[in-house]
């Protein structure tokens, strides 16, 4: 139990306390009671809205009610001071034997330290990456790859079971376009001179898997009509490609549980279920769409089409879920998938691009509608990374043929770089990705400053044991007013985790990480100007092992947030 939630413990007894003396009702919700930092420092440790919350339910005056709730907290032996502010909240000041013992939990709890219940074991379907298997990764992929695959691990810290998931669009025309851009480079890996025309894959990544059919078939489908070899030509290629883009994620260090292919939901019936399922509902209909605004009369030839009812929970319009030529709508298709997970998980989480804005209101409905809105479902949104490098647009891969790979870039800068630059930004902000400032040694670089506390808590070590000083037992009382501020802000991180896991946020994680390392740093520097104030104080041994505690300490917390953003916590810069 760590200091928030045992605080939370705390508030929750003295409510009872009260309701036994009849000074408030039972039965009250207490959900919405927080504890939390108080937004002025100088307020004091803690703060609490739990009078606020709850006086109107329970008929009676806010401020009366932070006056009663304040005195039987002002009991426990960890508050120094307690205050009645404003309209009723209650702000806590704690001990600094309060903040000596959550520093001595942080050791005690080690990689655990801030893993919370939070997620009740509730079982979370995060799909993300969900490239088309047309090539290789590349960096308008990587981001969203990062940030679902960091959201997942996040999740799991907080307590709820996660299914990692990829979606194979293997259905639609575009691998189509990918067999015959195959068959194009398997002639011409039979000799034959071939120019690449617009509208194929140019990339050479696409050379192997044609000189593999080339040496398995021959020159059997050279003249062969296209119904001959598109099937064996766009399986093969899919596979070769799936290859290459679980590859490329696993340089990132992303591995998922599930890969589902949007063809075999599509031959195992699935569209078909869930339109039985919604016209059975009254949520799927023949019908005929406005025109589009624009078209004339002239222009437009109404068709009547299976619509799903998507008005009805928020969109702007119904939404065809089959084509004229009988074929399934990409929604269609996508509305399916989504009844497929959520068999199997409580909520769904999909990672998408931004410039899929524009489907999140119909596939946000059709989950509600499939789930009779049992299922929490979140779209988060992934804006564009542009590429510089000393300022300058990258130019793209000759291999990619028109893009930059992911796995280029992991290659030169990598793996950790990649990760923490990912989550420096909200998703939904737009990012630029500089190849010099990535990797500069500065106080600029989010990456290099949290990685160079662990590296530099790693070294105090490493000097400390060479100076004689053994570790152990420390007298945490030799910690003063400044050293316990950074104890309070390291005691923040498990109340970080639940609040970035609530709101399906990692980047949170990163900007808490960053705050801590420079917290740790500017402690560290007082000692260039006092030396008494160092962390390593030779003629203090005593100091120095409660310094040494201390250290510890934030290099736990370092280590297990950079865990969450699957990124390595270093012993020494190179």
């Amino acid at each position: 139990m760590t200091l928030y939630t045992r605080f939370a413990a705390h508030i929750d007894a003295a409510l009872d306390t009260l309701v036994a003396a009849g000074t408030l009702p039972g039965g009250l919700d207490r959900r919405n009671v927080t504890v939390e930092p108080p937004r002025d420092a100088s307020h004091g440790d803690l703060a609490t809205n739990a009078a606020m919350v709850l006086a109107k339910p329970a008929g009676t005056n806010p401020r009366v009610l932070a006056e009663a709730l304040a005195a039987e907290l002002g009991r426990l032996d960890d508050v120094a001071q307690v205050a009645v502010a404003g309209p009723g909240f209650i702000n806590l000041t704690l001990t600094d034997d309060a903040w000596r013992g959550e520093l001595s939990a942080i050791p005690a709890a080690g990689a655990d330290y801030g893993r919370s219940a939070r997620g009740n074991g509730v079982t979370v379907n995060i799909e993300y990456v969900s490239a088309n298997p047309t090539g290789p990764m590349h960096m308008g992929h990587c981001r969203g790859a990062v940030v679902g695959d960091a959201l997942a691990s996040l999740l799991e810290f907080a307590g709820h079971k996660v299914i990692r998931e990829y979606y194979v669009n293997d259905a639609g025309g575009q691998v189509d376009v990918l067999a015959r851009s195959v068959h194009l480079r398997y002639r011409e890996a039979l000799g034959e001179t071939v120019t690449i025309p617009e509208g194929l894959y140019p990339g050479d990544y696409l050379v192997p898997v044609a000189s593999e059919l080339a040496a398995e078939f021959g020159d059997r489908f050279v003249a062969a009509p296209e119904a001959e070899w598109l099937a064996t030509f766009r399986t093969r290629a899919v596979a070769a490609m799936m290859a290459m883009i679980r590859e490329d994620l696993a340089l990132l260090g992303i591995h998922h549980d599930v890969f589902s292919s949007e063809a075999e939901l599509q031959a195992a019936g699935k569209p078909e279920a869930a339109e039985a399922e919604l016209r059975a509902r009254g949520l799927v209909y023949d019908g005929v769409l406005d025109a589009p605004k624009g078209e004339t009369p002239e222009d437009w030839e109404p068709v009547e089409l299976p619509l799903f009812r998507s008005t009805a929970y928020g969109d702007d319009q119904d939404r065809p879920i089959k084509k004229s030529n009988g074929q399934w709508t990409y929604f269609g298709a996508d509305l399916a998938y989504h009844f497929q997970k959520a068999q199997s998980a409580d909520q769904l989480i999909d990672i998408w691009g931004a410039d899929h804005a524009g489907t999140v209101k119909r596939i946000v409905a059709a989950v509600a509608a499939l789930t009779e809105a049992k299922t929490r479902f979140d779209v988060k949104l992934v804006q564009m990374v542009r590429l510089l490098r000393g300022g300058e647009p990258v130019k793209m891969s000759k291999r990619a043929g028109n893009f930059v790979t992911l796995a280029d870039v992991v290659r030169e800068v990598g793996r950790d770089v990649v990760r923490f630059t990912m989550l420096t930004r909200r998703a939904d902000a737009q990012m630029d990705f500089d190849f010099a400032k990535v990797v500069e040694a500065s106080k600029d670089n989010p990456v290099f400053y949290v990685q160079y506390a662990h590296a530099r808590i790693a070294s105090l070590h490493r000097r400390a044991s060479e100076a004689g000083i053994a570790e152990g037992e420390a007298d945490l009382s030799r910690l003063d007013t400044e050293e316990l501020a950074l104890v309070k802000l390291a005691a923040q991180f498990p109340r970080i985790v639940e609040t970035a896991a609530a709101a399906r946020e990692p980047h949170r994680i990163a900007f808490y990480l960053y705050d801590l390392a420079a917290a740790f740093h500017a402690l560290w520097n007082v000692g260039n100007d006092r030396p008494d104030r160092r962390f390593l104080v030779v003629e203090d041994a005593e100091a120095t092992r409660a310094r040494l505690f201390l250290a510890s300490a934030i290099g736990q917390i370092v280590r297990n947030g950079l865990a969450i953003m699957g990124v390595e916590a270093v012993s020494e810069m190179k």
